[in-house]
Formats: C-alpha cells, structure tokens, sequence
C-alpha cells in the first residue's frame, strides 16, 4: 500500500510497511509538514549525506522536524548494513514514538532495518 503526500517542493511515493513504519525516497525540508499532517511522530534517515548532488542534508530535514515536534535520527548506510546500524536502529525502533517513517534514496535500506526487528 502507497499514498501520495504533495508539498510544495514535489510528491512523496509512501509506501506502508504496516500501520508502525512506512518508506519513502528522499525527503526535503519543506515535506516535513506533510510528514507530520500525515500522522508521523517519528523520522529515521538511512541516506549518507553528500550521496548525490543537490540532495539535502540530514542537519535541514532534522531541523524542520525538530521544530515541528518530530522525533529524528541518522543511521547511513552505504552498501550492506553493519552490526552498529542494526544495533542503532533497533534502540531507536525502542525509544522513538510511532509510527515512524523511513527515508533513503528510494526507501530501500531504511526498509532494510526495518526488516530486521523480530516480529
């Protein structure tokens, strides 16, 4: 399941992982209001910074997010995912406020730590 948020800065392709998590591509400081409207209380960005020119960085999108109340963390991952992040996510899975949404280039690996809590 997708839903589109549109801002003002483009559209947002959301896909649900379960009514706790939902992934989407990169996110840009303007769309975190959509975020919030959206009933998100928590963001976890998966994307290194200085990845692809032009993107924004982690430090923008947290401050948009903090001034609006949301919960954020940075967890890179380049290539396969390491022990540290795991381990980073499943502490920020355990304190962060639901339901959270993940961001990357393409929502890939921030589904990727996602998929490695144990249900």
């Amino acid at each position: 399941m997708f839903s589109l948020f549109k801002s003002k800065a483009n559209t947002m392709n959301v896909r649900k992982v379960d009514d706790s998590f939902a992934v989407t591509g990169q996110i840009t400081p303007e769309q975190v209001q959509s975020v919030s409207d959206a009933g998100y209380k928590s963001i976890v960005c998966a994307r290194p910074d200085n990845e692809e020119q032009g993107q924004p960085s982690f430090n923008e999108v947290a401050r948009a997010a903090e001034t609006l109340g949301l919960q954020i963390v940075h967890i890179p991952v380049s290539g396969g995912l390491g022990e540290g992040q795991i381990i980073r996510f499943h502490d920020a899975w355990k304190k962060m406020p639901k339901p959270m949404l993940g961001y990357c280039r393409s929502g890939a690996r921030a589904g990727s730590l996602y998929a490695t809590l144990s249900k």
